[in-house]
């Protein structure tokens, strides 16, 4: 039955907070109303059975938990709510939970990102209230001690309630202040669904997830160059997926996958979003990760050379626009095919470890470059690090073979 419910969690978890969130006008609301929820589910599906349409029976008792704390805010009155429904239960006619529960998310993030709340939580806020990712994933995301993170969100939501944010997407006078966040928090999103190369992980579902909201987006904002652009990145990346596993079920590098495998008509889609990006404005930042992919992408058959030089010289462009420690590990990956393990490693090692000690790429790439550079023992403590952050099965595979490359 806990299996159950976490995947009823993952797969509804977001949407309802985000609907519970418009219909309220209530982050603190929304996310105890969907705790408690969850709780009422794990008691209630083990005593009566699963019930017909899981999802929906959580966005029921969750709207009715919503009600029961308006009650005790003696704010009823206020918000002149509809009649509680009567408790579900398992014999109860379940509608299809996409008729009951409003898709909220892309208003939700927009008032998640409003100016009231500090730029540099906007994402992290979003993260966590539409995406359901747990606090320490959102401070790994952005290389955040965790306590430091859970302040600022506290901080967040109550200046959303002080402030009175309304809970609607605001007209487009109003989106050029909230629009990088929300384009950061689409891309965090996507990452952690990009992460697990088999496609299975708690956060899996958010690839479908992040096609249809930068195709919404798009839609709302089709002369935004960086808007496009992430739309593309996207789609590129997507197009990979299915030959991101090798026979054994590892982790297979991009330079090492099958062009004939990838989705071609995705592909082309993603193209057709750059070159509209493009033609609207010098690169930023988001149109030069797209035009790394689809460097990639323009490969054909797996023994043409891999572009290299192309991605290199692209990561030195985004540097100047987005210089931080991402990128830079991203580029010495470039650099160690272009100008040798020896030079990617002295970039690696002059980033600040200690920030970058969760981070699972970073010790991952540096344990690559010491094993391509002969430094056996070091390597091998790197691996070590890099496999205790727990990562993905497929990315385990692949780290566990490198490491048993490494000589005695």
């Amino acid at each position: 039955m806990n299996e159950k419910l976490e995947q009823a969690v993952r797969q509804g978890g977001a949407r309802i907070i985000a609907a519970l969130a418009a219909r309220f006008r209530d982050l603190d609301i929304a996310e105890e109303a969907w705790s408690e929820a969850c709780v009422r589910a794990a008691e209630s599906w083990l005593r009566d059975g699963l019930p017909r349409d899981p999802i929906a029976w959580l966005y029921r008792v969750s709207d009715r938990c919503a009600l029961d704390a308006l009650r005790r805010r003696a704010v009823r009155e206020r918000l002149r709510p509809d009649p509680p429904p009567a408790e579900p239960t398992i014999e109860d006619v379940m509608v299809d939970d996409s008729g009951l529960i409003p898709d909220e998310r892309l208003r939700l993030i927009f008032v998640c990102c409003h100016p009231a709340v500090a730029a540099e939580v906007r994402a992290a806020l979003t993260l966590k209230l539409v995406c359901g990712l747990s606090t320490s994933e959102i401070a790994r995301a952005f290389l955040l001690p965790e306590p430091t993170l859970a302040q600022r969100l506290v901080r967040a939501k109550r200046k959303i309630a002080e402030a009175g944010v309304p809970f609607e997407i605001p007209g487009p006078v109003a989106w050029p202040q909230r629009l990088d966040s929300v384009l950061s928090t689409l891309e965090v999103a996507y990452a952690k669904a990009h992460e697990d190369a088999a496609g299975a992980g708690p956060h899996a579902g958010y690839a479908k997830e992040m096609l249809e909201l930068t195709r919404v987006l798009a839609e709302l904002l089709p002369r935004e160059p960086e808007v496009l652009a992430l739309a593309a990145t996207v789609r590129y990346a997507e197009a990979r997926r299915p030959a991101r596993l090798d026979e054994c079920g590892a982790m297979t590098p991009i330079a090492e996958q099958e062009p004939a495998l990838w989705r071609r008509p995705m592909i082309a889609e993603a193209e057709t979003y750059l070159r509209r990006a493009a033609a609207l404005h010098p690169a930023g930042p988001r149109a030069l990760q797209a035009a790394i992919h689809s460097a990639w992408c323009a490969r054909t058959m797996l023994t043409e050379p891999a572009p290299w030089p192309i991605v290199l010289r692209l990561y030195d462009a985004l540097l100047t626009l987005r210089d931080d420690p991402v990128v830079r590990i991203n580029r010495a990956v470039a650099l160690a095919e272009v100008a040798g393990a020896a030079a990617a490693l002295h970039e690696i090692e002059a980033l600040d470890a200690l920030s970058l000690e969760t981070f699972l790429p970073y010790h991952a790439v540096h344990a690559d470059l010491l094993r391509r550079e002969g430094r056996a023992r070091e390597a091998r403590f790197a691996y070590q690090r890099v496999l205790a952050l727990d990562p993905p099965p497929a990315e385990r595979l692949w780290l566990e073979r490198q490491m048993r490359t490494l000589s005695q």
